[in-house]
């Protein structure tokens, strides 16, 4: 018998509640019991401890590590240099950190599928070269050169997707010859002259401001904060409703004060720290909102179901119906897209398009800080906050060695020990989630 004729037992869907008999008096009158995975928890601080204990059981650790490891590192450097939490030094890494944090985006939803994408770097400083030779060279409008750079971003990626996913050319090789192919095309497009100046007005050159809101940078930032806590208030209200008219367990109104309360005391605290210093960057502004709008788009929509189920198991994915290929396209067109943007963020802050665009170790530090975030390299779990944490780690690390004085090469090193403890950190986290019966 074929394999395509056997049939499979598909595990049912959880339900939030069953009845059943007790097993050791079948006589006895039945009982209710909640799907532990429809729990959210119980209510208080008790609740909180409680669901925490059991998913640091499970392995279910989540953020917790990145976020330990960045309270270490935070006050291991504020130790050495007092100067590390002033409002200036954390300016600086809110600014510096979005360029590469852009890269990092598109990388989490291929980390999503199990996958990599290696072009991203080559494909960020070959869409800087363009949007360069576009308005320099060929004195193009600077929004339709932007556009234009993005749209050639996403066929890029779409290109690799369709010899991954149609092909069957591995993910790695095809992205790999993107790595090289693209960064050849860039340094024949720059010429001899190796750069090309972007000029001093324009979206790009924006992205290389402090902020939008220039004389009014203090109030922007207050303002962007209450945005962000508004937001957060109105989506979880609409959640609960939601879950609410499901029958499904859901936040109540405390906990979801207690947590849009907590949003507020960081988010302002934050734009207090920076209206001490620079004020929020353009390009921060615009990579949290990226961030926002990504995570809508894998934990609310059904294509981020579908980017999840590829990445927890192919096979199990085309069973259910989906379109394997058509997701796997997608995705590495979102990858190269958000490489284009990210170039226009190198571009912005450096002000021109040279032969160091997306070179030195900008792929990797890309690549890190996906999986120090808490992206896992298995595929399947993940979130794109990952994105942030891990580029807050990343530049928190190199601004802190920068303020000591110490080389480049300590900065390798230590980098790289710490994206060797993430991996190893969700080795272990995959191992006690199977172990437990929930991986």
């Amino acid at each position: 018998m074929s394999d395509t004729s056997k049939t499979v037992k598909q595990e049912p869907e959880p339900v939030s509640q069953q009845t059943v008999a007790p097993a050791d008096d079948p006589t006895a009158a039945p009982v209710t019991v909640v799907d532990p995975r429809l729990l959210i928890r119980e209510e208080g601080l008790k609740g909180y401890w409680t669901e925490f204990k059991r998913k640091l059981k499970g392995g279910e650790l989540g953020s917790l590590p990145v976020v330990v490891g960045l309270i270490v590192i935070w006050t291991i450097f504020q130790v050495q240099n007092d100067r590390f939490l002033s409002a200036e030094n954390l300016s600086n890494i809110s600014f510096y950190l979005s360029a590469t944090g852009m890269l990092a985006i598109g990388l989490v939803f291929v980390l999503l599928l199990g996958e990599i994408d290696l072009s991203v770097a080559s494909v960020s400083g070959l869409a800087s070269t363009l949007f360069a030779v576009f308005v320099v060279n060929h004195d193009m409008n600077a929004w339709l050169s932007l556009v234009l750079t993005v749209l050639i971003g996403v066929g890029v990626g779409t290109l690799h997707g369709w010899f991954f996913a149609k092909i069957g050319v591995p993910a790695f090789v095809v992205t790999l010859a993107g790595f090289l192919g693209w960064n050849g095309l860039m340094l024949w497009l720059l010429g001899s002259t190796g750069t090309i100046n972007i000029p001093d007005t324009g979206p790009v050159h924006l992205l290389g401001q402090r902020s939008f809101f220039m004389d009014q940078a203090i109030i922007g930032a207050y303002l962007l904060a209450g945005l962000g806590v508004a937001s957060l208030l109105a989506g979880s209200l609409i959640e609960q409703r939601r879950r609410k008219a499901a029958g499904v367990p859901f936040r109540t109104t405390g906990e979801i004060a207690l947590r849009v309360g907590a949003l507020a005391v960081a988010a302002f605290v934050a734009a207090y720290v920076l209206n001490s210093s620079a004020g929020v960057s353009n390009a921060l502004v615009i990579f949290l909102a990226c961030l926002v709008i990504v995570d809508f788009v894998l934990r609310r929509t059904p294509f981020g179901r579908k980017v999840f189920a590829v990445g927890g198991g192919v096979e199990a994915a085309r069973r259910a119906g989906i379109n394997v290929s058509l997701v796997r396209i997608t995705v590495f067109a979102i990858a190269g897209g958000f490489a284009a943007i990210g170039g226009m963020f190198f571009a912005g802050q450096t002000q021109s398009a040279s032969l160091t665009s997306g070179g030195g170790n900008t792929l990797m530090l890309a690549i890190a800080a996906a999986v120090i975030g808490g992206t896992s390299l298995f595929g399947g779990r993940g979130s794109v906050w990952s994105a942030l944490l891990g580029m807050l780690v990343i530049q928190s690390i190199q601004t802190g060695l920068d303020l000591l004085n110490m080389n480049t090469s300590i900065q390798y090193m230590i980098t790289g020990a710490v994206l060797l403890g993430a991996v190893v950190i969700d080795s272990v986290s995959r191992k006690s989630q199977k172990a437990a019966g929930r991986a």
